[in-house]
This record gives structure tokens, sequence and C-alpha cells, in this order.
């Protein structure tokens, strides 16, 4: 870890505050009050998907009814993401959304949805184009017509959710999308016929139709020079991109602060905010460095073990601290709360039985601890100023009986006024 990263992540990510606090519009002078931090700027986010029985009520228990609140292990796993996180993303793949064209499973995604916003939580659909895990109905139709349905399909989903889901993946691993041959499939055929770029602003100019205010990414796996030149012809070609998805799998081992900050440097230079939006690192053996795509390893054992535990743990710390020391790095979501997701490996915070890792425990020691601000009283001076250093978001402060909130949102100093 470089020595100055901490020097950095406070440099970019806290402001130092003078609040005068108010009473009836004099300042509260001489006064003992509480300034608490309530929640993140910063994206600290997660896969949803394990979540959609639970906020559908579907759980149930052996020879009884649902579940009652608290008592099973989906709501433990809640409590724990919760503790953690603050950005969760649904799935939205379309073979599974729509397996049987025109019957959505909309209702329990929006439910979804809802339980996440319900707890304070920003919510991310992920993808609304992507040539896997695509509906198969496609293929039977012509390439206009699956054009068409695409579109369609935008519009659907961005507008039914709109002010659930205001932030999307709006088009998921462009730069193999036309060369893909594993398999037959609907985007790969209109995406060879149009082009990269040209399919890129039908996307995004229908979702953006369909949500003017929606947060619209472009998301991929492949860090080499092929996603900066799709990114530099989109740009250039003047399609609008309000964020850049980098996907950060580590399953053949972690990069490294060197190789991590060289690819955010690298995308930085775009001028757009950067979310790392799949994020894996293993508490078990690493894949074998000559696989080169992850999904041709799929072992029928893959362990987490303690020595791995206390090495993900380690780089999850590192990993986190170096993302949160570049100002261009806004979100990062890691994807899988649980082992034995993506790929079957032993990349959660959490084990198989429900019980948390080092992992987890190191990544809330930042989030909670260290990058937190506890409910602290303070006494304010003749003018009813406090003063006090905190991460980026939204804060209280209480005295006499009353609270107020507001927000730190830009680095550096600041002064502001809270009316309690």
């Amino acid at each position: 870890m470089p020595s100055d990263t901490d020097a950095l992540i406070r440099q970019h990510r806290t402001a130092a505050a003078t609040l005068t606090v108010t009473s009836g519009g004099a300042p509260l002078a001489s006064q003992e009050v509480v300034v608490a931090q309530r929640a993140h700027a910063f994206l600290f986010g997660c896969t949803g998907f394990e979540f959609i029985p639970l906020a559908n009520g579907e759980l149930v228990q052996a020879g009884a009814g649902p579940m009652e609140a608290g008592t099973g292990p989906a709501e433990r796993l809640a409590e724990q993401w919760l503790d953690l996180f603050n950005f969760a993303t649904l799935p939205f793949y379309w073979g599974r959304f729509e397996p049987e064209r025109g019957r959505p499973d909309t209702r329990r995604l929006r439910e979804t949805a809802r339980w996440f916003t319900d707890r304070g939580c920003l919510v991310k659909g992920h993808p609304l184009a992507w040539h896997t895990v695509t509906a198969e109905w496609l293929t039977e139709l012509t390439n206009p017509e699956i054009t068409q349905v695409q579109l369609e399909r935008i519009r659907r989903e961005v507008t039914d959710f709109a002010g659930l889901i205001d932030t999307w993946d709006v088009i998921n691993e462009v730069v193999i999308m036309p060369i893909f041959d594993r398999y037959d499939n609907g985007l790969t055929r209109i995406c060879r016929e149009l082009g990269r770029i040209p399919l890129v602003r039908m996307v995004f100019d229908a979702a953006r139709e369909a949500n003017p205010s929606a947060t619209l990414l472009l998301n991929d796996f492949d860090m080499s020079a092929g996603y900066e030149c799709l990114i530099e012809g989109v740009l250039e070609a003047g399609i609008r991109i309000d964020a850049l998805g980098l996907q950060s799998h580590m399953h053949q081992g972690y990069w490294g602060e060197e190789k991590t900050l060289g690819i955010v440097d690298r995308f930085a230079r775009y001028g757009l905010p950067i979310h790392f939006t799949e994020t894996t690192l293993l508490s078990g053996p690493l894949m074998p460095a000559e696989i080169v795509d992850l999904n041709d390893y799929q072992p029928a054992e893959w362990p987490s073990t303690p020595a791995g535990e206390e090495r993900q743990a380690d780089e999850i710390v590192r990993h986190y601290k170096t993302l949160l020391s570049h100002p261009s790095v806004r979100a990062t979501t890691y994807w899988g709360m649980v082992d034995g997701g993506w790929l079957g490996a032993p990349g959660g915070f959490v084990r198989a039985d429900g019980t948390p890792k080092p992992s987890y425990d190191a990544l809330r020691a930042l989030v909670r601890d260290e990058w937190w601000l506890p409910p602290t009283p303070r006494g304010t001076d003749e003018d009813g100023r406090v003063r006090f250093t905190g991460f980026l978001g939204e804060y209280e402060v209480s005295a006499a009986g009353r609270t107020a909130t507001f927000r730190l949102d830009e680095p550096g100093t600041t002064a502001l006024t809270v009316e309690v």
C-alpha cells in the first residue's frame, strides 16, 4: 500500500467543516451538540440478487408459512449486507427477466428495488443490453425486429422503474459483442450488422428518452486498448455517457495497487466518473493463469480456506483504499455477498454457512469505523460554531432535543449553517 494512500483518501473524500448551529435564526452559542454521520456519499455496492425472494415474501419455513421478519438466514444476511453497503445492483438479464416474450418479471424486481430504496440504498439495473443471458426467442426474429424489441425493452424497463432505479448499465461488454461466437444470439447479430458505435447510440438514446435524469453507464470487462478505442469513438460521435463501468473479477489474483491505479488513470482521462461495477477477490485457490475466459474454469469443488480468507481480507483493504484514493472513482460494486455465486467461486464476504469471513470484518472496519464519524458530543463556541472533519455524505446535528440534517458534498474546507 503506497504510504500516501490514506492522505489521498483524506484529501479526496473528506471535508473540514465549520458548522454554525442556529435555533430560531440565532446562533446556538456555548451549547453541547451531537454531530453524527448518517450515510456515505461514496457508493459502496454489492449485488442484491440474493434478496429477491426475501423482498417478495417468498421465503417459507419447512412445514409452515412465510418466515417472520428477522428469523432466518436471509434476514441475517440482509442485516450483514445493509451494515456494509448503500448501493445495490439488481439483475435484468433479458433471458431470465423475460424468458417468455411479453411476460417480464417486473413486479418482483420492482418490489426488490423498493425494498432497497426503503432502506436508504441507491439501486442500479444490470444490464439493459447484452449478448449473454439474453432472450432465446430473439433468435427467431429478423435483425430489424431484434433491434425494435431491444429498444422497446429498454424504454419499458427504464420507464417502469423510474424513481426506484435511476442508474443503469445500459450495454454490457460491447468490445467483444460483434465477435462473440460461443452461441447465436440476437445482440451479436445486430451489433455485427450495425456496428458497435451505432448500437451504443441507439440503446443510450432509448434509455435517455425514457428517463432523461437517469445515470447511464457503459460497462466492460475488457481493460485493453480496445475499450479505450470504443470509448473514444463513442464520445467523438457525441453520445452522452454518464459514467464508465470497469469490471475487476480477480479470480486469477489481486491486481495490486500499481496496476489498479494505472487502469483508473487510463480511463479517468475521459473526464467521466468511474464505477468499478463488478469486483471479486477469492478466499480459496486461484484460477490458473492460463485460463483466458473465466467461464471456462468451473471445478467440482472450490472451497474457501483459512489462508485464502486471510489473503482476501488483506486484498480487500488494499483494493478499497486504492479506489478511494483516486478522485475519479465514485462507486464500487462487489459481485456476490456469499460464496458460491458467480462460477461457484469462493469470492464472497460471507461463507456458505452464513458466517462472515475476515474480509467482511476488514471492510466493515473501514466503512463503519475508519471512514465514519460516530455520534460525538461537541461544544459550540460563542458564535454557535462547531468544527469537525468527516467523510463526504449525509450528517445530522442534534441540540436541545431537536435534530437537523445536512450534507458534506465537496472535499476540502466548507462552512455551512444548520437550523435545529
